[in-house]
């Protein structure tokens, strides 16, 4: 884990929404399950499309059963000028929250930015 994973901290906004249905997103828990994936998730509590948008990904990547070691999560604020300050927020270019950044071997595979028109799973999912 590196140093910015470490000090990351925690998304309540991550926490699984009970009420999502995994049997009726199974192609999106299927593609979530995948061994090696590693998922790095950006966002505010403040926020409200992430509280709007993450407890979802979070019950479909429990549903999924994703290890935690394989979940980073980068709590993000707001600056005066509206850009995101938070860990990696630069290195990976993340300006809109949520962002959700997956990889594999290292290599970033599919990113999903706040205005997409479709859940965050089962946008992931569709290019994985």
């Amino acid at each position: 884990m590196s140093e910015a994973d470490a000090d990351a901290g925690t998304l309540e906004t991550m926490q699984p929404n009970p009420a999502w249905d995994a049997d009726a997103h199974a192609d999106a828990v299927e593609a979530l399950s995948e061994d090696g994936l590693v998922f790095r998730v950006w966002g505010g509590d403040w926020c409200g499309d992430c509280r709007g948008q993450l407890p979802d990904f979070g019950a479909a990547l429990a549903a999924a059963e994703v290890p935690d070691e394989r979940v980073h999560h980068y709590p993000v604020e707001k600056a005066d000028d509206g850009s995101k300050i938070g860990p990696l927020v630069e290195e990976y270019d993340v300006e809109l929250i949520p962002t959700v950044v997956v990889e594999r071997d290292g290599e970033e595979v599919a990113r999903y930015v706040e205005d997409e028109n479709q859940p965050i799973a089962s946008y992931l999912a569709a290019r994985l």
